[in-house]
């Protein structure tokens, strides 16, 4: 895929001359009244494709020269398998990378965790998959990780994955860029993460059935946390002071569980049309739109996109450089290109 535009590693803007779009989402809300006119004609025209695409080509190279083949080579496939699939997003690392971005920082130095940050989120999409859990075969189109290697080779892939992202980041980050204080506490976050007080108390919940109050708890532990992880690493990597850190946090949330809620609710819709929602499909896992419905969701979409945009007020200050986490709000709504297919 070529582009005109010629992209480097350092946190540049890409603009495109402004146009009208076509959004293929019913829900609109209004920039932060804080921004400025040209400021919000800026970030509107933000080319968050060729962003996107420029980072996702740098970190599948380094995520491929982190995994290599060695011996056992059956766990090391299975786990290049999830971590290099096609189909990939590389949500969590483009948006460490553009946290970290926002203050001024070169990328490069935000690489070892970004690519950390892909290992940990393969390895708990491993375990999610598994028949003991959610019990999925498919994963990004692709055979999910248990259905080829077997859940016993997939438990020790994961497993494998989450060590081996904290050892990247110590053994990686340049100390000349990032003071060990700061890698320290990035550590922290991610193992806060992935704990029993982040995505495994998610999958804790929507495995038992805790009810409808626990919804809220339930989205933002199995799909917000991972998002608002992704933004306080690049924080805390290029040392942004403790309130910024908290509003990177309110923002990544709000992000991670907008861009599910959204996912529901088209999934919902497709179904409608296609009239195949049988009550499996529509009640599988613990979702707004299987507990309240479609124009309920859609409710909760609006609120968390003027909830994160909110958020962005704070860093008005480094003018141009929010622009990236400012798009991925519009995006995780709007959704104006696949992902998937930068592959």
């Amino acid at each position: 895929m070529a582009f005109s535009t010629v992209v480097t590693s350092g946190p540049s803007l890409y603009l495109l001359p402004k146009k009208s779009q076509n959004f293929r989402f019913p829900i609109r809300c209004h920039s932060s009244p804080s921004l400025s006119v040209s400021g919000q004609s800026n970030l509107t025209q933000f080319d968050l494709k060729t962003y996107w695409t420029t980072l996702y080509a740098e970190i599948n190279q380094k995520l491929e020269e982190a995994i290599p083949m060695k011996y056992p080579e059956r766990i090391y496939e299975a786990m290049r398998h999830s971590v290099l699939a096609k189909g990939t997003k590389r949500a969590p690392p483009v948006v460490c990378v553009a946290a970290y971005e926002l203050f001024g920082g070169n990328r490069l130095a935000a690489f070892p965790t970004a690519c950390a940050l892909e290992m940990v989120h393969a390895a708990s999409l491993i375990h999610d998959d598994l028949p003991c859990m959610d019990d999925d075969s498919i994963r990004r189109g692709q055979p999910s990780n248990h259905t080829i290697y077997g859940a016993d080779m997939a438990i020790l892939a994961g497993a494998a994955l989450f060590p081996l992202g904290f050892r990247h980041i110590v053994t990686h980050t340049p100390t000349d860029h990032v003071p060990e204080a700061r890698v320290l506490r990035v550590i922290a976050e991610i193992a806060r993460t992935v704990g029993s007080s982040g995505m495994a108390a998610g999958q804790f919940l929507d495995l038992k059935g805790c009810g409808p109050n626990s919804i809220d708890f339930i989205q933002e532990k199995k799909f917000g946390v991972m998002s608002e992880c992704s933004a306080v690493c690049g924080g805390l990597l290029a040392g942004a002071e403790d309130d910024e850190i908290e509003r990177l946090r309110r923002y990544g949330r709000a992000v991670g569980v907008l861009y599910e809620v959204v996912d529901d609710v088209l999934e919902a819709k497709t179904l409608m049309m296609e009239k195949e929602g049988t009550e499996k499909n529509q009640t599988k896992g613990k979702k707004y739109v299987s507990m309240y419905g479609v124009e309920k969701a859609m409710e909760v979409v609006e609120e968390l996109r003027t909830r994160a945009k909110n958020e962005l007020d704070g860093f008005d200050k480094y003018g141009d450089r929010v622009a990236p986490l400012y798009s991925f709000i519009d995006y995780a709504v709007d959704r104006g290109f696949n992902v998937g297919d930068l592959s």
